[in-house]
């Protein structure tokens, strides 16, 4: 692009367009991207950045992929989109399929949205429903853990970790749950009966109103990007049984490999009793979700005085993003992805480890294909962004927190690249 259309376009981005978590008053610069293929961006200017953050962890496969496109072009010579409500096709029926067959055991309704969110607002009508087909209207509160993010509209952003969440500033309008310590014990760390204590606790004392229990499994993501004992999770499950509620395992950043198991609830060999999907599951092509429940949940949300689950989005099973999920599905199977995730694993361990020995940085952790610097500070987004590209990589950190998430298919090279220059960076103050 000349560098006159360059300026127009962020001009009139700056002016009119809303980014996420941006003032409008003072917008942060936006980087004009022209194209993508594989694991590298290609801005306007023609520079190119090694992508370490694959689109907010959905585009595993990289970007411009020729199954994929295939899988997109093939569905919209058919039918772009056809509403569900009385109508079923055969993608939708094709991608379910597959889930429950991938999926933990046990799982075996599937209900189809358009965002992570989403996925998690009907995880939670599911809940609630759960009990008022059971007369135990009293049962109206969930209980989850600190540091968690499950998403921005209001029913997800109420189980989001009540300090870093800004719950403040929502707080008369917002529905207010129960919050356990975060856990305490680190992935490799030994488990103890006290690191559950607080969860425990608060079974105890508000039992009789507690409708689920929510938590991302293994990998807290926005909240901290902070990875936890698998342990934890099988105590967390055995909880649920104990005291009667259900467990909802929010997988929207965690489901299709990234944590080093397709599903990271496999880390602890639990399955939950509602399931939340998004971000890869069409691969980053599209925007879609789906959650799933077990017979017996399903069973009890359609016995209470409305007799269905009162959700129902337009564009519920849109036939292309399932087809496209279905392609990156097949797509990710067809590889020894475990294989693949972890040699970005070694990798990232190895290449990021230098940033250990700065005064800056509070700690560095690596699972599965994610890679961690935590600072002891909150950096400068505007200007450690600006270096990022001027180094050649994508990285988008969020306060203490620097960290990557590279698609699948970046090379040996690419992810050297992006780990060295990510710790150059950092290195500079």
């Amino acid at each position: 692009m000349k560098s006159a259309d360059i300026d127009a376009l962020v001009s009139f981005d700056q002016q009119h367009l809303w980014h996420p978590y941006a003032s409008m008053h003072n917008p942060p610069p936006a980087y004009p991207v022209v194209a993508a293929e594989g694991a590298r961006l290609r801005l306007a200017d023609g520079r190119e950045l090694i992508d370490g953050m694959s689109s907010w962890w959905s585009a595993i496969h990289g970007y411009n992929h020729p199954v994929l496109n295939q899988a997109a072009s093939a569905q919209l010579a058919t039918m772009s989109h056809v509403m569900f409500g009385g109508i079923t096709h055969p993608p939708a029926v094709a991608l379910g399929r597959k889930l429950l067959e991938i999926c933990p055991p046990g799982l075996s309704r599937i209900f189809y949205s358009d965002s992570g969110s989403v996925a998690v607002e009907v995880a939670i009508k599911m809940a609630f429903q759960y009990w008022l087909g059971q007369g135990q209207h009293q049962r109206s509160k969930l209980l989850t853990v600190r540091n968690g993010y499950h998403g921005d509209t209001f029913g997800a952003m109420s189980v989001c970790d009540p300090v870093n969440g800004m719950h403040h500033l929502f707080q008369p309008i917002m529905q207010q749950h129960l919050f356990a310590e975060a856990p305490g014990c680190a992935f490799d760390e030994a488990f103890t009966e006290d690191h559950v204590a607080d969860v425990k606790r608060l079974l105890l004392q508000h039992n009789d109103v507690i409708a689920a229990l929510i938590i991302e499994p293994i990998v807290q993501g926005a909240g901290g990007m902070r990875f936890y004992s698998p342990a934890y999770l099988q105590r967390l499950r055995q909880l649920c049984d104990e005291y009667g509620i259900l467990l909802i395992a929010d997988e929207i950043a965690t489901g299709f490999g990234r944590s080093g198991k397709l599903f990271a609830c496999e880390h602890a060999a639990i399955s939950p009793d509602i399931l939340c999907l998004g971000k890869a599951i069409t691969g980053g092509y599209l925007s879609f979700a789906a959650t799933l429940c077990t017979d017996n949940v399903a069973e009890k949300v359609c016995s209470g005085e409305a007799g269905a689950l009162m959700h129902g989005p337009t564009f519920m099973a849109n036939p292309l993003a399932c087809a496209v999920a279905g392609a990156s599905i097949d797509l990710l199977l067809s590889q020894n992805w475990h294989a693949n995730v972890q040699r970005i694993e070694a990798l990232l361990k190895q290449h990021l480890a230098p940033a250990r020995e700065f005064a800056t940085v509070a700690d560095v952790r690596v699972l599965g294909a994610i890679g961690v610097l935590e600072m002891k500070q909150p950096v400068d987004m505007v200007s450690i962004q600006r270096r990022f590209v001027d180094n050649g990589i994508w990285v988008r950190p969020f306060g203490k927190l620097v960290y990557i998430m590279p698609p699948y298919v970046i090379s040996d090279t690419e992810l050297v690249t992006l780990a060295a220059n990510l710790v150059k960076v950092v290195a500079t103050p």
